[in-house]
Protein backbone atom coordinates (compact mmCIF):
# COMPACT_ATOMS: atom_id res chain seq x y z
CA UNK A 1 0.00 0.00 0.00
CA UNK A 2 3.08 2.52 0.11
CA UNK A 3 3.65 5.16 2.83
CA UNK A 4 1.13 6.86 5.36
CA UNK A 5 -1.47 8.80 3.38
CA UNK A 6 -2.44 10.56 6.33
CA UNK A 7 -2.15 10.60 10.84
CA UNK A 8 -5.26 10.47 12.83
CA UNK A 9 -5.01 10.57 16.55
CA UNK A 10 -7.05 8.88 18.73
CA UNK A 11 -6.85 9.60 22.70
CA UNK A 12 -3.46 11.87 22.48
CA UNK A 13 -2.12 8.47 20.19
CA UNK A 14 -1.14 8.70 16.38
CA UNK A 15 -2.61 6.31 14.88
CA UNK A 16 -1.39 5.86 10.97
CA UNK A 17 -3.81 4.77 8.21
CA UNK A 18 -3.86 3.88 4.50
CA UNK A 19 -1.43 1.22 5.58
CA UNK A 20 -1.49 -2.86 5.58
CA UNK A 21 -1.66 -2.52 9.28
CA UNK A 22 -1.93 0.54 11.80
CA UNK A 23 0.71 2.51 13.58
CA UNK A 24 0.59 3.74 16.74
CA UNK A 25 3.16 6.35 18.29
CA UNK A 26 2.57 6.42 21.87
CA UNK A 27 5.16 7.98 24.88
CA UNK A 28 7.73 5.05 26.48
CA UNK A 29 8.07 4.58 29.88
CA UNK A 30 10.30 2.30 31.77
CA UNK A 31 8.75 -1.27 30.74
CA UNK A 32 9.91 -0.13 27.42
CA UNK A 33 12.93 0.11 28.28
CA UNK A 34 14.43 -3.36 27.27
CA UNK A 35 12.76 -3.26 23.80
CA UNK A 36 13.76 0.43 23.07
CA UNK A 37 17.67 -0.81 23.73
CA UNK A 38 17.21 -3.90 21.68
CA UNK A 39 15.57 -2.11 18.93
CA UNK A 40 18.67 0.68 18.96
CA UNK A 41 21.57 -2.31 19.19
CA UNK A 42 19.77 -4.11 15.94
CA UNK A 43 18.87 -0.93 13.96
CA UNK A 44 22.06 0.62 14.70
CA UNK A 45 24.01 -2.51 13.33
CA UNK A 46 21.65 -3.55 10.93
CA UNK A 47 22.54 0.36 9.22
CA UNK A 48 26.16 0.84 9.52
CA UNK A 49 27.60 -2.53 9.71
CA UNK A 50 28.38 -2.07 6.19
CA UNK A 51 29.91 0.53 5.75
CA UNK A 52 32.46 -0.06 9.32
CA UNK A 53 35.02 -2.17 9.95
CA UNK A 54 33.76 -5.29 12.41
CA UNK A 55 36.36 -4.55 15.25
CA UNK A 56 35.12 -0.53 14.88
CA UNK A 57 31.16 -1.58 15.19
CA UNK A 58 32.08 -4.24 17.96
CA UNK A 59 33.83 -1.89 20.32
CA UNK A 60 31.15 0.93 19.57
CA UNK A 61 28.22 -1.80 20.73
CA UNK A 62 30.18 -3.00 23.32
CA UNK A 63 31.23 0.40 25.36
CA UNK A 64 29.21 2.87 23.94
CA UNK A 65 25.85 1.56 22.61
CA UNK A 66 25.57 -0.78 25.65
CA UNK A 67 21.52 -2.46 26.30
CA UNK A 68 22.24 -0.82 30.05
CA UNK A 69 23.47 2.33 28.90
CA UNK A 70 20.58 2.36 26.28
CA UNK A 71 17.86 1.29 29.07
CA UNK A 72 19.54 4.10 31.34
CA UNK A 73 18.24 6.85 29.13
CA UNK A 74 14.69 5.84 28.99
CA UNK A 75 12.53 8.02 31.73
CA UNK A 76 15.89 10.20 32.43
CA UNK A 77 15.47 13.98 32.76
CA UNK A 78 15.77 15.26 29.39
CA UNK A 79 14.65 12.64 27.64
CA UNK A 80 11.45 11.72 25.72
CA UNK A 81 11.00 8.50 24.08
CA UNK A 82 8.37 8.16 21.46
CA UNK A 83 7.68 4.27 20.56
CA UNK A 84 6.00 3.01 17.19
CA UNK A 85 4.06 0.03 17.86
CA UNK A 86 2.30 -2.05 14.75
CA UNK A 87 -0.24 -5.17 15.40
CA UNK A 88 1.37 -5.28 19.12
CA UNK A 89 4.60 -5.12 18.47
CA UNK A 90 7.19 -2.23 18.86
CA UNK A 91 8.86 -1.51 15.17
CA UNK A 92 11.07 1.79 16.13
CA UNK A 93 10.52 4.68 18.45
CA UNK A 94 12.37 8.09 18.39
CA UNK A 95 14.73 10.12 21.22
CA UNK A 96 14.00 13.45 21.88
CA UNK A 97 16.53 15.27 24.13
CA UNK A 98 17.82 18.48 25.92
CA UNK A 99 20.89 19.06 25.11
CA UNK A 100 23.14 22.26 24.73
CA UNK A 101 23.30 24.13 21.59
CA UNK A 102 25.68 23.35 19.26
CA UNK A 103 28.15 26.36 17.42
CA UNK A 104 25.83 27.63 14.74
CA UNK A 105 22.31 27.43 16.04
CA UNK A 106 21.29 30.08 17.98
CA UNK A 107 19.24 30.58 20.87
CA UNK A 108 15.80 29.97 19.99
CA UNK A 109 14.54 27.38 22.26
CA UNK A 110 15.44 24.41 20.62
CA UNK A 111 15.54 20.35 20.93
CA UNK A 112 17.53 17.72 19.99
CA UNK A 113 15.93 14.67 18.08
CA UNK A 114 18.79 12.21 19.02
CA UNK A 115 17.46 9.16 17.49
CA UNK A 116 14.73 7.99 15.48
CA UNK A 117 15.05 4.34 14.46
CA UNK A 118 12.61 1.67 12.80
CA UNK A 119 13.40 -1.83 12.29
CA UNK A 120 14.80 -2.02 8.84
CA UNK A 121 11.95 -5.12 7.78
CA UNK A 122 9.58 -1.80 8.56
CA UNK A 123 11.44 1.21 6.35
CA UNK A 124 9.48 2.84 4.22
CA UNK A 125 6.06 1.88 5.77
CA UNK A 126 5.28 4.88 7.25
CA UNK A 127 7.12 4.00 10.70
CA UNK A 128 9.77 7.23 10.32
CA UNK A 129 7.15 9.50 8.85
CA UNK A 130 4.55 9.34 11.81
CA UNK A 131 7.32 9.12 14.13
CA UNK A 132 9.01 12.51 13.12
CA UNK A 133 5.19 14.16 12.87
CA UNK A 134 4.73 13.08 16.63
CA UNK A 135 8.48 14.41 17.04
CA UNK A 136 7.37 17.85 15.79
CA UNK A 137 4.49 18.06 17.52
CA UNK A 138 6.13 17.27 20.40
CA UNK A 139 8.53 19.76 20.43
CA UNK A 140 5.65 22.82 19.10
CA UNK A 141 4.03 21.56 22.60
CA UNK A 142 6.95 22.44 24.53
CA UNK A 143 7.33 25.83 23.22
CA UNK A 144 10.56 25.01 20.95
CA UNK A 145 11.18 26.96 18.34
CA UNK A 146 13.76 24.97 16.23
CA UNK A 147 14.07 21.19 15.84
CA UNK A 148 17.70 20.04 15.32
CA UNK A 149 20.03 16.26 14.56
CA UNK A 150 23.17 14.87 13.80
CA UNK A 151 23.46 12.66 11.05
CA UNK A 152 26.39 10.71 8.93
CA UNK A 153 27.48 12.53 6.45
CA UNK A 154 27.22 9.50 3.97
CA UNK A 155 23.51 8.20 5.36
CA UNK A 156 22.04 9.62 2.12
CA UNK A 157 18.91 7.85 3.12
CA UNK A 158 17.89 9.36 6.23
CA UNK A 159 19.93 12.89 5.06
CA UNK A 160 16.88 12.66 2.03
CA UNK A 161 14.68 12.13 4.57
CA UNK A 162 15.11 14.74 7.49
CA UNK A 163 15.60 17.14 3.89
CA UNK A 164 11.99 15.92 3.20
CA UNK A 165 11.00 17.30 5.95
CA UNK A 166 12.80 20.56 5.89
CA UNK A 167 15.55 20.33 7.95
CA UNK A 168 18.89 22.07 6.52
CA UNK A 169 22.50 21.55 7.32
CA UNK A 170 23.98 23.98 9.63
CA UNK A 171 26.99 22.87 10.69
CA UNK A 172 28.93 19.43 11.04
CA UNK A 173 30.89 17.57 14.28
CA UNK A 174 33.08 14.65 14.93
CA UNK A 175 31.64 11.00 15.60
CA UNK A 176 33.62 8.49 16.99
CA UNK A 177 32.60 4.95 16.13
CA UNK A 178 35.35 2.63 18.09
CA UNK A 179 38.23 4.55 16.26
CA UNK A 180 37.13 5.89 13.48
CA UNK A 181 36.52 9.39 13.46
CA UNK A 182 33.68 10.18 11.07
CA UNK A 183 31.79 13.21 10.20
CA UNK A 184 28.39 14.31 11.24
CA UNK A 185 26.44 16.66 9.54
CA UNK A 186 24.54 18.82 12.15
CA UNK A 187 20.56 19.57 10.84
CA UNK A 188 18.11 22.09 11.73
CA UNK A 189 14.37 22.59 11.12
CA UNK A 190 12.49 25.92 12.36
CA UNK A 191 8.99 24.89 14.08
Amino acid sequence: MGIVGRLLTFGGHYVACDMPTSIVIRLADKNDAAAIAAISRKTFYDTFAAQNTPGNMQLFMDNVFTEAALMAEVGAEGNIFLVAVADGDMVGYARLREAPHPPGLDDAPSIELARIYALQSMVGKGIGKALMQQCIDTARKQGKQVIWLGVWEHNRHAIDFYTKWGFEKFAAHDFVLGNDVQKDWLMKKAL
